[in-house]
Formats: C-alpha cells, sequence, structure tokens
C-alpha cells in the first residue's frame, strides 16, 4: 500500500479543502503536525514533515498546497529520509503581492532538482504565483508539470470539491514511479 503525507499550506486545508476530503477517504493518508497551521514556524514546519516522514511505513508521497510546496524544497537539501514522490499544488511566488509575511522563511528556495519524483500543478489564474512561475520551478526542480486552467489557488475557494482530476493526476503519477533506491532516489519509468 502507498503511504501518502498530506501537507497543506498555512491554515491547514479546512474541510472543504480537497486535502482534507482525500484524507479523509482514504486512511493511507495522514497530515503532517506542525504546532500552528496560522503562523507558520519554518524550523517546526521542517521538524514536523520530518517527524512524519519516519513514521511512515514506507517512503511515502507528500502532497504538499501553496506554502508546503516551498516547505518540501528546503527539507529535502537537509533530510536523507528515502520519500517516492511529491505532488506539489498551488505553488506560491514569494515575490507575489499577496506572498504573506510570516511565509518569508519559507522563500529562499534553494535551487537545483528535486531529489525525488515530483509533479508540480497550477492553474492559470491563481493569485500566489502565475502558471510561468510555476513553470519555472518546476524546470528547476525535475518536474513534471500540469496546468489545470482556470482554479484559482487550487484550494477550498477554488470550489474544486474532491478535486477529481487531482487525484486521477497523483494516481497516474505514482503509478510511473519506481520505489525508491538504497540511496532513497526514486524515478519515473519512461513511458
Amino acid at each position: 500500500m502507498t503511504h501518502f503525507i498530506i501537507l497543506p499550506g498555512s491554515g491547514g486545508s479546512g474541510p472543504a479543502h480537497w486535502q482534507s476530503r482525500w484524507e479523509n477517504a482514504n486512511p493511507a493518508m495522514r497530515r503532517f503536525q506542525p504546532s500552528s497551521w496560522d503562523l507558520p514556524d519554518f524550523t517546526d514546519w521542517l521538524a514536523a514533515l520530518e517527524a512524519a516522514v519516519i513514521q511512515a511505513p514506507e517512503p511515502p508521497v507528500l502532497v504538499a498546497h501553496s506554502l508546503s510546496c516551498l516547505l518540501i524544497a528546503h527539507w529535502q537539501k537537509i533530510s536523507q529520509r528515502p520519500v517516492r514522490a511529491a505532488l506539489l499544488a498551488g505553488v506560491p511566488d514569494p515575490k507575489s503581492a499577496v506572498f504573506p509575511g510570516y511565509g518569508m522563511p519559507f522563500a529562499g528556495i534553494p535551487v537545483g532538482r528535486l531529489r525525488f519524483a515530483s509533479l508540480v500543478v497550477t492553474s492559470t489564474n491563481d493569485p500566489y504565483g502565475s502558471p510561468e512561475y510555476a513553470e519555472a520551478r518546476a524546470k528547476q526542480w525535475g518536474s513534471r508539470f500540469v496546468v489545470i486552467g482556470p482554479a484559482g489557488h487550487i484550494n477550498a475557494e477554488s470550489g474544486l470539491g474532491d478535486w477529481q482530476q487531482g487525484l486521477d493526476l497523483l494516481n497516474g503519477f505514482v503509478s510511473e514511479v519506481e520505489a525508491p533506491d538504497s540511496d532513497g532516489t526514486a524515478v519515473v519509468r519512461d513511458r
């Protein structure tokens, strides 16, 4: 069974958010638990992600939204814990006018590829980051890249409900990713 770690952005993804709906529908999906959702503390969030990956019975798939996409980019540089893959939805641009001040410790994004397979999903009208910004991050991270059309910040306010399209993207991507090898690296099989 594939295990998933749900990583909401600031605010914690309430009950109407697709992350919460997926988590409620699938016992293999568990949320990481930082001390505060509303005032994200960078060091605390790094520690909470590390703890969640340690607790996973096998290398997990990370399912991140918004600020947690940036968290993953930082965490994977300082941790050697194996991860199978990551879905990164609604990657925010720290230079956007609406990026919150409390998120600035997450902003200095490390350069280079992620050490596991990843899929960046963006919309055409995300107020937190343009499709061009998300595509640049995807290229830098070595991620697959998908634009889903006008879906805002891909959050509860976007009215996505269970976001079946996202779940299909996740499941399709995970089915193509091999389990990590001994050094924690997972690769996407050629199609």
